[in-house]
């Protein structure tokens, strides 16, 4: 069985002193197979250190929170399986689950503030 993942991304723009803030994501949709592992990339531009949020939105459904990155570890475990890594040279946050359900098909925002 495929699984078909839709990603949209949240974006949420602050002015902070003389830089703002912003996210990107990019893929618009992906595919994933039962029983494999779903990854999904946010990138992050900010000119202070950023708190990062994994939000998923089920069909039907309000958006409910994954994890959450504030500082500390770079791995964050999050509900439902799903955990993050948070890479500051490369700007991103990933997401991943493995391995992903066909009830993990859903919309996924990123968000920094």
């Amino acid at each position: 069985m495929t699984l078909v993942f839709t990603l949209m991304l949240e974006m949420l723009l602050f002015l902070t002193g003389a830089g703002a803030q912003s996210v990107t994501q990019p893929d618009d949709h992906i595919t994933v197979s039962e029983g494999a592992r779903l990854e999904l990339k946010c990138n992050y531009s900010s000119s202070v250190s950023p708190y990062l949020s994994w939000y998923v939105q089920y069909p039907n459904q309000g958006l409910q929170l994954l994890l959450k990155y504030e500082s500390g570890d770079n791995l964050v475990s999050g509900i439902k399986g799903f955990e993050a890594e948070f890479r500051r040279s490369e700007k991103s946050f990933r997401l991943r689950k493995i391995p992903a359900h066909w009830k993990d098909s859903a919309k996924y925002f990123c968000a920094l503030s």
